[in-house]
């Protein structure tokens, strides 16, 4: 404890220091700041981004509206403390934020989806009640804008501890529109998109679909989705907003798989030889429907209600095994909010609510043909479910618009219903429940700057493929659900602040940056073995960090984005029990203490430069530098994963070429990974060793040299 209050003390000095000088900086400068309105929800209410005493990251995509989309990283790996990357070019994409979502990769965690981090479309939980985060709704060519929260972000989200991403693909700007864009690249790339708005006297209607195939660099890694999106909203009355959204999609994704060292030297572009015979793939289709309501009862009080429902059916050949799944997911809120002025310039807004989510549905297992389909043999017949429901209290109190501080308190409970319908004497229900607060305070020196603290509680819990207990421990005949198996449970201190402003200058025309200092301490680290067949705890971990983020322009014309992370991950706590791998060696330990956590690299830095002439403002030319230091990809720290830097060159029309009244065409190139860098752009944890060579299979390759095209039309 003494140790921890040592390291907060000095990065609230250090960091005092650094705002005060750039305060003095920015007063010797005789510019003029003209304040960002960025609206934002973080605290589940609308609210300036300057006021939030959190990490918080605003993208407006229209900055992105010229890239591939298929896959989530593209602007997410942007952002301070985000780590994003693409398995293999496609949507399956690893992302962490603060090294939370880390186990994020292997058999059962791997897939086009995540772990440990919060998702939301226009509002709508994307993540399952276990947890769990499909990626099949998420095309970021569709999208308006994205919030991203680093802070812990339990207390306020419930099953968040690693953050909250949440999406919106309606525009803020309400307007009619029509656009059309078509894309082609290397490897075969193909998309098509088609996005409409229109103002109606019921409200604002917005629509998109995209169509896109590939057909991947490696052996075995092709794709193809097909995504519906429609949203309203509508003011139903002076003091009643209605929003409703539907979505359809059909994504399909074959799996290449992990290589060992050898084969990603010599083969890269080939696929994982079990993998290969198998086909292993995914193939979902769902549908989702929203509903959100909001009321004013009067000028303090208003209440809030949300509803959703998604049904899916999920098909895969996996682990040997054909499995259909039929699921449905359905849930929602419901919110009351009190603003109240205490006293002048001292104002109050109180926020309770309850969430509530359940999914439940039936799993098939089929023997797997020889050519990688359905067999004939039904092997098994469960019953897969989980619920998770949370209640919270609020409290936001502000003096005179600059100070400003939360409390928050939320209660959450999360249980699994399994069942086997085959053995019918064999069924399991089990719950995980946490109490987690949170303090967050913040001081504004201006309407652009802040700096702030916060110290939340976090809570993580296992999601429903995770809790299979080890298949070595075959005496354990009772368990469905592993019973060494308990919740993440994180505490983050942390320190920050942001600056959020134009500048009326010849020489700097908008200087924004972020920053943080943290320390996270965690208890039950969940862990992956054997490349993901099963997982147990470490007792306990610690990760410190400092993020920073920058976006400035110059001389009208010059854009610089940059953003670098540094965090130092240790296991404090960490013993094996080698029972779990080989029931010979019972008693037998490996003590991984002061071992570098498995998954997370120390560096992670991304910077854009992107320059459009003055005297010719319909053009531009971006150049991108990415990288990623090296990492460990098992707790022993024996596997290790190389470090990799990258280079990305983008160049079209910054402004639509006039070709009729209201239409507009923009053209634009990419060429990615200029320099054809060879770099693995992801890992699975605690791989399995590979027969004869003893070799991990661990390394997933990134792509190549590749090129990609696209021309737009819109009007307006």
């Amino acid at each position: 404890m003494k140790n921890k209050f040592i390291i907060i003390c000095v990065l609230l000095i250090s960091s005092n220091l650094l705002f005060s000088q750039i305060e003095k900086v920015k007063k010797k400068d005789t510019l003029e700041y003209k304040t960002s309105e960025i609206v934002v929800s973080a605290l589940r209410y609308p609210e300036r981004v300057i006021e939030v005493p959190l990490a918080i990251s605003y993208i407006s995509m229209h900055d992105f509206s010229m890239i591939k989309g298929i896959g989530i990283d593209e602007p997410l790996k942007t952002i301070p403390g985000v780590l994003a990357q693409s398995r293999a070019g496609g949507s399956d994409v690893r992302i962490t934020i603060r090294g939370f979502g880390a186990r994020g990769s292997g058999d059962r965690s791997n897939s086009g989806t995540s772990r440990g981090i919060k998702f939301f479309l226009n509002g709508i939980p994307q993540t399952e009640p276990d947890g769990r985060t499909s990626f099949d709704f998420l095309d970021f060519s569709l999208v308006d804008n994205i919030e991203v929260i680093r802070s812990n972000a339990s207390a306020i989200w419930g099953n968040a501890a690693g953050g909250v991403i949440s999406i919106s693909t309606m525009p803020v700007a309400k307007q009619s529109f029509l656009d059309f864009t078509a894309q082609a690249g290397s490897y075969g790339y193909k998309k098509y998109i088609a996005e409409a708005g229109s103002e109606m006297d019921f409200g604002y209607l917005n629509s998109s679909f995209s169509a896109s195939t590939y057909d991947g660099w490696r052996q075995f890694s092709s794709s193809e989705r097909y995504l519906f999106n429609l949203g309203l909203t509508s003011t139903l009355s002076k003091n009643t907003l209605l929003n409703l959204f539907l979505s359809g999609v059909s994504n399909k994704f074959n799996i290449p798989g992990p290589l060992t060292q050898t084969t990603f030297d010599n083969n890269p572009d080939s696929a994982n030889s079990t993998y290969l015979s198998r086909k292993e793939r995914r193939y979902n289709k769902a549908v989702q429907i929203g509903l959100n309501l909001e009321h004013n009862l009067n000028e303090n009080n208003s209440i809030s209600g949300m509803f959703f429902v998604n049904p899916k059916y999920l098909q895969r050949s996996e682990r040997n095994t054909y499995r259909d799944f039929t699921r449905y997911h359905l849930g929602g809120n419901v919110n009351f909010k009190n603003k109240l002025e205490i006293a002048n310039a001292v104002n109050n807004t109180l926020l309770i609510g309850l969430d509530e989510q359940y999914q439940d549905g039936a799993i098939l297992f089929y023997s797997l043909s020889p050519d990688g389909n359905r067999g004939s043999t039904l092997k098994d017949n469960k019953r897969e479910g989980a619920n998770t429901s949370g209640v919270f209290i609020q409290d936001e109190i502000m003096f005179n618009d600059e100070f400003s501080a939360v409390l928050g308190l939320r209660f959450d409970d999360v249980s699994y219903y399994y069942e086997n319908f085959v053995n019918q004497d064999v069924s399991e229900n089990k719950s995980f429940s946490k109490l987690t607060p949170k303090l967050a305070m913040s001081y504004r020196f201006s309407g652009h700057h802040n700096i702030y603290f916060n110290l939340g509680g976090g809570i993580e819990v296992p999601a429903g493929n995770e809790t299979d207990p080890s298949p070595y421990l075959g005496m354990d005949t009772i368990h469905l659900v592993n019973p060494l198996l308990e919740p993440i449970v994180s505490t983050t201190y942390e320190i920050g602040s942001k600056n959020v402003g134009q500048l009326d200058g010849s020489f700097i025309n908008r200087l924004n940056y972020e920053a943080a200092l943290y320390l996270i301490d965690t208890k039950n680290d969940i862990i992956p073995y054997q490349g993901g067949k099963f997982y147990f705890t470490a007792g306990k971990t610690q990760r410190i960090g400092a993020e920073f983020g920058l976006g400035a322009r110059f001389f009208n014309s010059l854009d610089i984005n940059a953003s670098l992370t540094y965090m130092n991950s240790k296991y404090k706590d960490y013993k094996i029990d080698s029972v779990n791998y080989d029931v010979s060696k019972k008693d037998k330990y490996a003590d991984y203490s002061e071992n570098d956590i498995a998954g997370i690299p120390d560096i992670i830095y991304n910077v854009t430069l992107r320059y459009t002439p003055n005297r010719f403002d319909y053009a531009f030319i971006e150049l991108n530098f990415e990288g990623v230091s090296k990492y460990f990809a098992d707790d022993a720290n024996l596997f290790t994963v190389p470090s990799y830097s990258i280079m990305n060159l983008r160049l079209g029309t910054a402004r639509p070429i006039s070709i009729a009244n209201g239409l507009g065409m923009n053209l634009y190139a990419s060429a990615n990974n200029i320099l054809d860098a060879k770099y693995a752009a992801s890992s699975f944890i605690n791989p399995e060793i590979e027969k004869g060579t003893g070799l991990p299979v661990y390394l997933e390759p990134g792509l190549p040299r590749n090129f990609i095209f696209g021309l737009a039309f819109e009007w307006k």
